[in-house]
């Protein structure tokens, strides 16, 4: 499980696949109401106050994005407490209680970043001879990043494009709206042709 900090008011935690399956949790599980699930975030919220200092009480809006080679994605943004006539309400709840706005959404683009730009071309050399000349490129918090949607329903395509990708990169936490917001998109289209067109 990793973290970090968004803003003063938000954290971004990665989840892989192993953090789930060592708590007994399926994929599916987190769009379900389990004590395990619960019992999961009880415990990101006390590893996030402990490594970041974020305090989770108040209303807390989570959105879960689910990708999938990286694993899942939990953004938490802490909302302003209310000052009315419930805050004494509240005050008297002795136990630890979320008030939580929950949003799930499954991103099934792929996404690996790479240290450089030669990574970047590696990758990109393997891909075009064997699976596809697709792909766009983003240049995020001194990372390339190569992003592809999804094969339509072809999941062996999806497997042989997540390994060569990996030989190169390593799987990104970030979501394609992150991207879309906050990185720069440095080829918009067929990036993996454009990569092998332009630097042979």
């Amino acid at each position: 499980m990793r973290m970090e900090r968004l803003s003063q008011d938000k954290i971004r935690i990665f989840l892989t696949f192993d953090d789930l399956s060592e708590r007994g949790i399926q994929k599916e599980d987190m769009w379900r109401e389990i004590p395990k699930v619960h019992e999961l975030f009880s415990e990101m919220m006390d590893q996030a106050y402990s490594e970041l200092g974020f305090d989770a009480s108040g209303p807390l809006a989570v959105e879960v994005f689910a990708m999938p080679a990286q694993g899942m994605v939990v953004i938490v943004t802490r909302g302003k407490m209310e000052r009315d006539s419930e805050a004494g309400a509240e005050e008297e709840l002795d136990e630890e209680v979320y008030e939580m706005e929950v949003t799930l959404e499954q991103s099934e683009a792929i996404i690996y970043r790479f240290r450089d730009i030669e990574d970047a071309i590696g990758a990109a050399k393997m891909l075009k001879s064997q699976i596809t000349d697709e792909g766009r490129m983003y240049k995020y918090q001194n990372h390339w990043i190569l992003c592809f949607d999804p094969s339509s329903g072809e999941n062996a395509n999806d497997n042989a494009l997540i390994a060569i990708l990996a030989e190169y990169g390593d799987a990104t936490s970030v979501t394609p709206a992150v991207l879309e917001e906050y990185g720069q998109l440095i080829i918009p289209a067929h990036a993996v042709q454009v990569l092998t067109e332009h630097f042979a």
